[in-house]
């Protein structure tokens, strides 16, 4: 590997948040298309992706993207890594969907002209031209899901980062916006709990307290995971979770 090498390398990254080592040492290369990152709530996964993203800088050790230290140059991340978090809430910040699509690319650089136009390019084509000034607020929170799905490829990045994406919407939407990333080409990693929203990867990654517990195809991985957690549930499922 050197350091440019494509794709988002950790070498033994170290995070402690607290006084706790929540990431005591990891070593990962992520490149293949469709990663799946699982493991329980309080396994150290957000973390993880908060480390990739450079919204949080490591304790030791070292994480490139594309050979870029995320938590040092935020800016050459613009094209590099976009992030889609679990609730759209968290991502929004402007009143308007014309307005929240347009803010990535100023950021860029593109003028106010090069981005309404690329806005409206992009809308045309969803077929949701009508979205132009529709309040942020008013959307459904799928619509608002996929509001932000928007916003991360008009920035046209080459991984993009997927936080429990499906939580809390319907049925339909899930099938909507399942088709709809299984069609992007860019690098998906996406970080769930849940076993069904990762069964498609190419590789699979469990993370237990903050460590690799197993990599490797979907079925297998997922298979010990799923047994591990049913394990759990047939006893205290928070003892170990204690302190």
């Amino acid at each position: 590997m050197t350091a440019a090498s494509p794709g988002i390398h950790l070498t033994d990254a170290r995070v402690t948040l607290g006084g706790k080592a929540v990431l005591p040492g990891l070593t990962l290369s992520l490149t293949e298309p469709r990663i799946g990152i699982v493991g329980r709530n309080g396994s150290g996964k957000t973390t993880l992706l908060r480390l990739m993203a450079g919204l949080i800088a490591a304790d030791g050790g070292t994480v490139r993207v594309d050979g870029v230290d995320p938590a040092r140059d935020r800016k050459a991340m613009l094209d590099r890594l976009g992030i889609l978090f679990q609730n759209p809430d968290h991502q929004i910040l402007f009143p308007t969907v014309a307005e929240e699509l347009a803010f990535g690319l100023r950021q860029k650089g593109r003028t106010a002209a090069e981005a309404a136009r690329a806005v409206r390019d992009r809308l045309a084509a969803e077929g949701r031209s009508h979205w132009h000034d529709r309040p942020t607020h008013l959307l459904s929170q799928g619509q608002r899901q996929y509001l932000c799905l928007l916003a991360v490829l008009m920035m046209e990045p080459a991984t993009i980062l997927l936080d429990e994406p499906f939580a809390g919407l319907d049925l339909p939407t899930v099938a909507r916006l399942e088709r709809h990333l299984a069609a992007l080409p860019q690098r998906l990693i996406t970080i769930s709990h849940d076993p069904a929203a990762v069964a498609g990867a190419d590789r699979v990654i469990w993370i237990d307290a903050g460590r690799l517990r197993m990599d490797g195809p979907p079925a297998p991985v997922l298979a010990a995971f799923t047994d591990e957690m049913q394990r759990i549930g047939a006893s205290d499922a928070d003892a170990d979770l204690a302190g």
